[in-house]
């Protein structure tokens, strides 16, 4: 059976493959080897400026080619390389005796062809390039986070003033606006991404175990921990545009990946939290949703229109945690100087950020299909009077009325109330005359305190 869209075994290449294009070139094992090209180039390019007396500084016409495979790496060189791998039956020496192979007819690139890949273990290509891969990743990452939090606000101020009942517990409470929920949402997110972006992406380039060990063996009086900063930090294509990791074992330790995947997990949480709860307030009838024609809620019911995008983003958003967490608490974990248990998690970090921006996509689908029912959110207030036993007892209690609380407590608690019951007591308590009209006037949908200027101020 061929591989297509519809044979391949995992959903994110099959049926939602369209919409993770733009993870693909990244994250993929096309997007690995042309990382690690981008590092092996970028070393060998910093050696022949480095004063070794057996490699003289290279020609702009030799810097422009390297340059040249990198930025023109393509499907079919990363197929060569996947066919000197079977070869090799090692991936990062099918890369080195690839880029030997492009220095054919380039006499002052064949000269110094041994200084490809000179003095690297495997994991210093191998952690700069993951490297370079999450610094992409996270930005699409956080792209798809902050079209969420600019719908969010948006919605946040479109609906600053409208009311809402709460529910904590699930039964009714006091009065909010539908505008201020999305608001502490928004400002969840916002927080959650600002962690995202906090973490810094570290790399290495020390050799075997981190020491050096096989640099200072050839040329022993090279600065090569100041050279390796270098090459990490400078800007591309200098270097790669990384932090330098000066401690290490043979691997990067990866606790940054592991706080990165913490801090998207954490978004995530926040999503799905979201997502639930306007799942429930669109069973509430506080939202409906736009249809499509010919669109389909119920293969039996023909009344339906269910809250699928919202579902769909909580299952992979669900996903997506999964591998998060794994990835996380497994990939800072290494025995002795090195293992290779890392090895193969580590090439599922694209699954696992796809399953997250498979999620965003479908969140962000639901939240533009949104349209408020205000009628019905009226409805609900209507029904609910008696979420204004708090204001009224509160007032009793500025007062000194002994007993407020017990005295709503009695009217209200586990009952239906009216208007009507709860405007009776208001006219016999000793309190204010001016007090008494101001919460004979209240209603539950003004009972909403600050929360229009909250919703309006993010």
């Amino acid at each position: 059976m061929n591989l297509s869209a519809l044979t391949a075994l995992s959903p994110l290449d099959g049926r939602y493959a369209a919409k993770l294009a733009t993870l693909r070139p990244i994250m993929s094992e096309y997007g690995y080897m042309h990382r690690r090209v981008q590092v092996e180039v970028t070393w060998f390019i910093a050696l022949s400026d480095a004063g070794l007396p057996e490699f003289a500084p290279l020609s702009s016409a030799a810097r422009d080619f390297l340059l040249g495979l990198v930025a023109n790496f393509s499907e079919a060189d990363a197929q060569a390389i996947k066919d000197e791998e079977k070869v090799t039956n090692h991936d990062v020496k099918a890369v080195e005796y690839w880029i030997k192979k492009q220095f054919k007819g380039h006499a002052e690139l064949e000269k110094a062809a041994e200084f490809v890949h000179f003095a690297c273990t495997s994991e210093d290509i191998n952690n700069t390039s993951h490297a370079l891969q999450m610094r992409a990743g996270r930005e699409v990452v956080v792209s798809g986070l902050n079209a969420i939090t600019a719908k969010l606000r948006s919605m946040a101020h479109q609906f600053a003033a409208v009311p809402m009942l709460s529910r904590t517990h699930g039964q009714t409470a006091s009065p909010t606006t539908v505008g201020k929920e999305f608001a502490n949402v928004f400002v969840r997110l916002s927080q959650a991404i600002e962690q995202i972006e906090a973490v810094q992406i570290l790399a290495k380039m020390n050799g075997a175990v981190g020491n050096y060990n096989a640099h200072l063996s050839a040329y022993p009086t090279h600065d090569w921990e100041a050279f390796s900063r270098h090459v990490v930090e400078s800007a591309e294509p200098v270097g790669l545009g990384l932090r330098f990791q000066p401690y290490s074992i043979q691997i990067e330790p990866h606790d940054y990946m592991a706080q990165v995947f913490d801090a998207v997990a954490r978004a995530n949480t926040i999503l799905i939290d979201l997502s639930r709860d306007i799942w429930g307030y669109v069973s509430l009838g506080y939202f409906k949703q736009k249809l499509k024609d010919g669109e389909i809620g119920s293969s039996t019911m023909p009344h339906k229109v269910n809250p699928i995008d919202f579902e769909n983003a909580e299952g992979n958003l669900g996903l997506a945690n999964a591998m998060l967490r794994h990835l996380a608490e497994k990939l800072p974990i290494s025995r002795w100087q090195r293992d290779l248990t890392d090895s193969t998690v580590l090439r599922n970090i694209g699954v696992a950020l796809g399953y997250a921006t498979l999620a965003y996509n479908s969140l962000m689908t639901g939240l533009n299909k949104l349209e408020l029912n205000e009628e019905r959110l009226a409805e609900d207030l209507d029904a609910a009077w008696e979420v204004l036993a708090e204001p009224i007892q509160t007032v009793m209690r500025r007062y000194g009325v002994a007993g407020a609380y017990e005295k709503l407590k009695e009217v209200t608690r586990g009952k239906s109330v009216l208007a009507e019951d709860l405007h009776q007591l208001i006219r016999s308590l000793d309190i204010p005359e001016a007090d008494k009209q101001r919460l004979l006037a209240m209603t539950p949908a003004s009972y909403i305190g600050k929360a229009t200027e909250l919703a309006q101020r993010v």
